[in-house]
C-alpha cells in the first residue's frame, strides 16, 4: 500500500524552521519582504485553526552585521555578543510582521540542557503548551548568548525537531536553501536525484548526506537527517524544501519541490510509548473516584491521591496504582515525592497554602500519562 504524502494544509500543529541564509542577506541584512510574506502563511495556518511554532535562526547573522564582524567562523565570545545584539532585532522583526494579522508572538530561548534535563524539559513543554493554548506564536531559538560548544544544538534543524516532539507537532517543515533530500550534493553531482518521500531512514539514506551548501547556515543534510530521525520517531512528519520563494508554505501546499519524511505513528502515541518504556522511580496510589476520572481521560489531581511511595523528582516517571494496589499505568510527576505527599488528598486550590508557593493543578497531567 502506497504511503500517503502528508498535506501541509491538514497540519494541526506545525513547526517551521527558518534558516539564517533565508532570513538574512549578507549585504542588506534582514529580508523584510520575505518575512512579511511568511507572516501571511502563518496567519493562514492560524485562520484554519492550526497552531504554529517558528524555530528561527538569524540572531548571530543579524548581530554580526550590526557589530561589523567579519564573515566566517567567530570566536565563541564574539558569537555570543553577536547573538545578544541580533536576538532582540530578530524578535522585534517577527513581532512587527505578525502583529498586523492580530497574532501575538513570544520569544523562547533554549539550550540542549533544557531538553536533556527532564524537569527543565517539562517546564519548557508546559510554557509552550500554554502559549499555544492562548493563541500565541512562539519564536524559538537556541540561546546562543550563553550556550557553549558542550551544550549547544549546533544547528536549528535538530532544535526544530526536538521542539516539534516537545509540543506534539504532527508536521515539521525545514525551510532551507535546498529543495529536498538528494542522493548526493546536486551542486557537485549532476546525476543526483531528489527523493519525493522517505518512508524509512536506512543506512543507505544516511550515507547520501553531504556537507552544508550555504556559507551562512551551519546545518547540512546530515543534521537534517538527524532532525528527521527525531521527528518521525516522535510521530511528526518532516519536510525539507527550498524556502526563499515568497510564501513558502503556500508554495508547499501548491506542490513545490520537497522531500517528506513519513512519521512513525502519531505524536501522542509516540509520547505514550516513550513514557511506558521508562522505569518508575516512585508510586502514587489513588482512590476509586480518581481511577474513574483517569479512565475518562482526565489528569490526576492531588485530591484523589491516598498514598505516595518512594523518593522522586519533578518530571520523574511514577507508577500509578488503584485503591487496592493494582497497576493502572505510569506518568511523569509534576511534583517531587515530598511535595506530592504534602498535597495528597487536598484540593488543587489548596496547593499554594500547603506548599507555600503556587503549583500546577495536576499531579500527573493526562498528556504525561499512559494507562
Amino acid at each position: 500500500m502506497a504511503t500517503l504524502t502528508p498535506e501541509i494544509t491538514k497540519a494541526r500543529r506545525l513547526v517551521v524552521k527558518i534558516g539564517s541564509a533565508l532570513l538574512v542577506d549578507r549585504a542588506t541584512g534582514l529580508r523584510e519582504e520575505w518575512l512579511r510574506a511568511l507572516a501571511e502563511d502563518v496567519a493562514e495556518v492560524k485562520d484554519r485553526g492550526g497552531d504554529v511554532v517558528l524555530v528561527s535562526s538569524g540572531s548571530i547573522a543579524l548581530g554580526r552585521g550590526v557589530l561589523g564582524l567579519p564573515l566566517g567562523p567567530l570566536p565563541l565570545e564574539q558569537s555570543q555578543a553577536a547573538a545578544a545584539v541580533g536576538q532582540i532585532r530578530l524578535a522585534r522583526a517577527y513581532e512587527e510582521v505578525l502583529a498586523p494579522h492580530g497574532i501575538t508572538t513570544a520569544q523562547v530561548l533554549v539550550t540542549l540542557e533544557d531538553t536533556e534535563d527532564r524537569r527543565r524539559y517539562l517546564n519548557s513543554r508546559a510554557t509552550l503548551e500554554t502559549l499555544l493554548g492562548l493563541g500565541v506564536v512562539p519564536i524559538v531559538n537556541e540561546n546562543d548568548t550563553v550556550a557553549t560548544d558542550e551544550i549547544r544544538f549546533g544547528d536549528n534543524d535538530r532544535l526544530a525537531a526536538q521542539i516539534a516532539v516537545t509540543v506534539g507537532a504532527d508536521q515539521l517543515v525545514l525551510l532551507s536553501d535546498v529543495d529536498g533530500f538528494y542522493s548526493a550534493n546536486p551542486k557537485e553531482d549532476p546525476t543526483a536525484y531528489r527523493f519525493e518521500v522517505v518512508e524509512e531512514i536506512t543506512p543507505t539514506i544516511e550515507a547520501m548526506a553531504g556537507d552544508p551548501i550555504s556559507g551562512l547556515s551551519k546545518g547540512g543534510m546530515k543534521t537534517k537527517l538527524l532532525a528527521a530521525k527525531t521527528a518521525v520517531r516522535g510521530g511528526c512528519a518532516m519536510a525539507i524544501m527550498e524556502g526563499s520563494v515568497p510564501r513558502p508554505l503556500k508554495a508547499l501546499a501548491g506542490g513545490a519541490n520537497c522531500t517528506w519524511f513519513v512519521a512513525q505513528g502519531d505524536p501522542q502515541a509516540a509520547r505514550k510509548r516513550w513514557i511506558a518504556a521508562m522505569k518508575e522511580k516512585g508510586t502514587i496510589r489513588i482512590d476509586a473516584g480518581a481511577e474513574a476520572a483517569l479512565r475518562q481521560g482526565r489528569s490526576l489531581l492531588p485530591a484523589g491521591v491516598v498514598a505516595v511511595l518512594g523518593e522522586f523528582g519533578r518530571g520523574d516517571p511514577v507508577a500509578i496504582q488503584g485503591p487496592t494496589g493494582e497497576a493502572l499505568g505510569k506518568g511523569l510527576a509534576r511534583y517531587t515525592g515530598a511535595e506530592a505527599r504534602a498535597i495528597a488528598g487536598r484540593r488543587s486550590a489548596d496547593i499554594e497554602a500547603t506548599l507555600g508557593y503556587p503549583g500546577r493543578a495536576a499531579l500527573v497531567h493526562r498528556d504525561d500519562m499512559v494507562l
